[in-house]
């Protein structure tokens, strides 16, 4: 799009006279002079002498130190323009309009050559003409609109936000006058590509490189023929495979960018513009061309269908009597099954015209005929669902060799067994990934353009309509046919129409008719597209997914909004979601079906592994209902026996498409991280539940006695714990109850915040001094509250009366970190769930092994953890005054630099701080008893802590699960959920 500018310099008329320093300057008399008027709005003027040199139009003239240009505005023939004028105030663009058309008459612009387009508002004229600027059909493109200023601050809204659409739709259209018409690119080939956290290289001993002058104009062909004819790489027998290194903007940060159609190669080469970098990049991988009839790529290409080959036949039933059957798909979706679909008139038409446009012959092509067709023409075949990236239409060999990918069950998703930090607290990030998006080589669909299948098809021609920012209706639809128009045929004559039709005995799909592209203009934008349906938001979403299966709704919306510039609703997002899930990890009701046959796949390569069922008959033949199932892998049993004796038990929602709870027992290793040790899947907690989840623990997984259960007060666990019939009362156990929930239950009660946080620092008192003289402020401020606190039992929330069995653990957070880590998997199908949960402890013991094998080779003997409190202890012992006593008994007195004194027995292991019974590894004080007496203070550790029994707690292995086809046949009756447990269908939830 051209751009022409007038300006006018303003002097004062005293400044034209003669100058003895400027001998050769023009005198005033040389020069038009005209005196204009200017409003009284401009300040300091009255009327104001403006000198214009009067010469020829497209002359150049030189005077003393001044060079003057002039372009020139009379040659018009031949040029085309369009005009851009806003409807709001039309009192005033309605003149401006027609002044302008005088002036384009003025200097002889014809009228054919002028296209006027109206718009709503000032608002809409850049968005209107940065369209019209990139159709490449006008030199120049004039904007009108009026803005009236009033009394609110609208008109400094509507006036900037106009100017900056003009401002954009210039700078975004096509620059015609660009100086540079070579771009220099850099090719690497013969190596590999390398990609870090934030930089892309090639590498390789033998790499090579071929530089090229790349034209701006240059389309993807294009540089594929000079890459070839660059590298003499051999074109019959490789395919390349065009990686660009790619700069960000946050930083001195690269990412691979790939480069396979027309568009992408302009974007690569407009880096040269938008960047600081001289020259690109160009990685080149080399593929070996193997014809594969099925094979999935991220381009479309043409492909030549012999005469003898019928594409359709007139057999297919598309006559009159046929009408035009909606595509449900396999989710039977309102949604997309109805989408768009159109009564048109001509329907009939389309299919009675079948025998016309489809070339008929008597003798039917085999498969195998159009297959060799394929290996012939080496075509390309699209699949809009395809999860690679590679656009290459044929992987390495080893990638198809079915032998290779071994005999094991893998992960649906690297999820499942990322680890991404073994610190005490594990959480989990969203990195996105960069998706894949569906190409063409020019633009427009192309008659012969083979897909798939019918829902490629339609992806694809969703995909262009939302690019285009264009709807279209569904003329006729049925498994072998069909044909689109244009939304705004009949309103706007938009000639835009598709039509394709099934290859006879396969499921592809190929056009035999398509006229484009769209004329119409959109009179505004919306903020949604029909086409943009939540089944094509599912495809688009469906690696963001599989990467992160915790993706928000909010975060599928700016996905979205980033990619096609569309809000979509939050309805449409979630419904997104959810058939995303299902298309990567299977339908919600056939998993209750799968689980019996997954459980016994684990339980085949890791015996020992303990599944325990709960089901309810009902009045069908072989099938039950699942009303809960407890599972527990036979690496955490074993391991759990060289952990802290305590437990951390605690249940959270499940989010898919049934209701229902997940439970979870933790334990803590010597390293103080968690230790994943049972699950269990029930209908809701209650008494009976948490019974038997607890029962379970305690006959299948372990007989330890002393145990300590942290968890919140829940009458269910309440109850549980003192029924001595299940095992958990003490002495066989003793419970404690998580100090996060008992201060919220006290917030709940009294709504005093400063009551709250002295309760709190009388539950972590490490002494009973120290506790009694918080909880006698809380009886003066609040006597009520202290009754409140003494009716429970003390031992269950106070760790100075907690006897040592915590070891610190006041609250139940190694589960709510597990729940924090599982919180995107409580959305998926019960099958993915129990996957995950085993993929992702065996990314914990495999880490935490080799941790602990490390440190063994190392001769450390504490873990980590230990090995810091230690260190700190020590330091601050350095500044103690120490008594001795009795040498005997080992009786100290102990003086601390804040003044503090403490008695300890180094024979019973004991201090009045009360600290080494806590923790479990000596404080300061019992650490400069020991210095004091030559003793090493390391035998007062616990075995738990060293980094034997850290070794010991993940040194059991999980075994891979064998394939579906080795898996053991299950027998039993068919699991269903339960249907009241299903979760509404529509709305958002609550």
């Amino acid at each position: 799009m051209a751009s022409f500018a007038a300006t006018q310099h303003l002097l004062p008329a005293s400044t034209f006279h003669s100058s003895p320093l400027l001998p050769n300057r023009p005198s005033i008399s040389s020069l038009y002079y005209k005196p204009l008027s200017f409003s009284s709005s401009t300040a300091g003027f009255g009327q104001v002498g403006v000198a214009i040199e009067f010469k020829d139009r497209g002359s150049f003239v030189q005077t003393a130190a001044v060079r003057h240009l002039m372009g020139s505005l009379t040659r018009a023939e031949g040029l085309r323009f369009a005009m851009v004028v806003a409807r709001f105030n039309e009192v005033v663009t309605r003149l401006l309009l027609e002044g302008a058309l005088e002036t384009f008459k003025r200097y002889s612009v014809k009228e054919e050559d002028i296209d006027v387009v109206w718009v709503p508002g000032s608002f809409e004229v850049g968005v209107v003409a940065e369209r019209l600027g990139k159709s490449k059909k006008y030199q120049a493109i004039l904007c009108i609109g009026a803005v009236i200023r009033g009394d609110t601050s609208h008109y400094d809204a509507v006036a900037n936000s106009t100017a900056y659409g003009v401002l954009s739709a210039s700078l975004n259209s096509d620059k015609s006058n660009m100086s540079v018409s070579t771009i220099p690119v850099i090719c690497y080939y013969n190596g590999q590509i390398v990609r870090t956290k934030i930089d892309v290289e090639y590498e390789g001993s033998e790499t090579c490189i071929a530089p090229l002058k790349i034209p701006i104009e240059c389309t993807f062909q294009q540089l594929i023929d000079m890459i070839y004819s660059k590298t003499t790489i051999d074109k019959r027998r490789f395919k390349l495979v065009l990686i660009c290194k790619y700069p960000l903007r946050n930083g001195n940060r690269f990412q691979p960018f790939p480069v396979r159609d027309d568009s992408s190669v302009r974007e690569m080469l407009d880096l040269v513009n938008t960047t600081t970098i001289e020259e690109i990049e160009l990685y080149i991988k080399v593929v070996r061309v193997k014809a594969q009839l099925n094979q999935s790529v991220g381009g479309h290409e043409d492909l030549f269908v012999p005469d003898h080959y019928n594409v359709a036949q007139s057999d297919y039933g598309c006559g009159p009597s046929t009408g035009a059957v909606p595509d449900t798909g396999p989710d039977g979706d309102d949604e997309d099954s109805a989408d768009e679909e159109g009564n048109d008139q001509d329907v009939n038409d389309e299919c009675a015209r079948d025998d016309e446009d489809v070339n008929v012959d008597g003798n039917a092509s085999s498969f195998r005929t159009f297959n060799q067709v394929l290996e012939n023409e080496q075509g390309i075949y699209v699949s809009a669902q395809a999860p690679s990236c590679d656009v290459s239409n044929h992987p390495d060999d080893e990638a198809l060799d079915e032998s290779s990918l071994g005999n094991y069950h893998i992960p649906p998703t690297p999820q499942f067994q990322h680890v991404e930090n073994l610190d005490n607290a594990v959480a989990s990030c969203w990195t996105p990934l960069v998706q894949r998006t569906t190409s063409y080589s020019s633009g427009e669909f192309v008659i012969g353009q083979v897909f798939n299948s019918k829902s490629d098809l339609q992806e694809a021609a969703k995909i262009y309509s939302i690019i285009a920012h264009q709807e279209y209706v569904v003329v006729a639809s049925s498994k072998k046919l069909l044909v689109l128009r244009c939304k705004k045929a009949e309103e706007c004559h938009c000639p835009w129409k598709l039509r394709a039709m099934v290859v006879k005995d396969t499921s592809l799909f190929v056009i035999n008719k398509y006229t484009g592209p769209h004329t119409c203009v959109n009179p505004c934008l919306n903020r949604d597209h029909h086409q943009l349906d939540s089944k094509l938001v599912a495809t688009h979403i469906k690696a963001l997914i599989k990467a992160q299966f915790t993706l928000s709704k909010a975060a599928i919306q700016a996905s979205v909004m980033e990619k096609w510039g569309y809000q979509i609703s939050y309805k449409k997002a979630l419904d997104g979601k959810h058939k995303a899930i299902r298309q990567l990890f299977g339908d919600f009701f056939q998993s209750y079906t799968e689980l019996p046959c997954l459980f016994l796949a684990i339980e085949q390569s890791n015996p020992g592994s303990i599944v325990i069922w709960k089901t309810l008959e009902i009045n069908m033949p072989n099938t039950e209902i699942l009303q809960r199932v407890f599972w527990s892998f036979k690496p955490s049993i074993e391991g759990f026996q060289h952990c802290r004796p305590i437990i951390s038990i605690d249940g959270t929602h499940l989010y898919g498409k049934y209701k229902g709870k997940l439970l979870i027992a933790m334990g803590c290793d010597g390293n103080n991280q968690l230790f994943p040790l049972a699950f269990a899947i029930i209908e809701g907690e209650n008494t009976d539940s948490w019974g038997w989840f607890l029962a379970c623990i305690r006959n299948t997984v372990t007989q330890r006695m002393g145990i300590c259960v942290i968890s919140d007060r829940h009458p269910g666990i309440m109850a549980a714990m003192s029924d001595p019939h299940l095992g958990w009362a003490a002495p066989s156990a003793y419970h404690r109850i998580c100090m996060r929930h008992f201060a919220s239950n006290f917030m709940t009660r009294f709504k005093d915040n400063i009551l709250k946080i002295l309760v709190c620092r009388a539950a972590l008192a490490s002494t009973e001094r120290k506790f009694n003289k918080h909880m006698n402020i809380i009886g003066r401020i609040n006597p009520e509250a202290l009754q409140w606190l003494e009716a429970v039992p003390l031992q269950l929330w106070a760790l100075s009366h907690d006897g040592g069995r915590r070891y610190w653990l006041m609250t139940t957070n190694i589960s709510k970190v597990f729940n924090s880590i599982l919180k995107g998997a409580r959305s998926l199908p019960v099958t993915a769930l129990v996957q995950l949960t085993f993929f992702r402890l065996n990314g914990y013991f495999v880490a935490r092994r080799e941790l602990g094998a490390n440190r063994l080779e190392s001769d450390e003997r504490f873990t980590p953890y230990v090995d810091a409190q230690i260190q700190a202890r020590v330091l601050k012992a350095g500044s103690m005054e120490i008594v001795l006593y009795d040498h005997v008994q080992g009786l100290f007195h102990v003086k601390s630099r804040r003044g503090r004194t403490h008695r300890l027995n180094l024979h019973e292991k004991k201090c009045t701080c009360g600290k080494t019974l806590i923790y479990g590894f000596p404080c300061s004080h019992m650490i400069v008893a020991c210095r004091h007496r030559c003793v090493d203070f390391r035998l007062f550790v616990e075995g738990y802590y060293t980094t034997q029994s850290y070794y010991d707690t993940w040194a059991s292995l999980f075994h891979p699960i064998f394939n579906e086809d080795e898996w053991p046949l299950y027998g039993g009756p068919t699991i269903v959920p339960l249907d009241s447990m299903q979760c509404m269908g529509s709305g958002r939830p609550r």
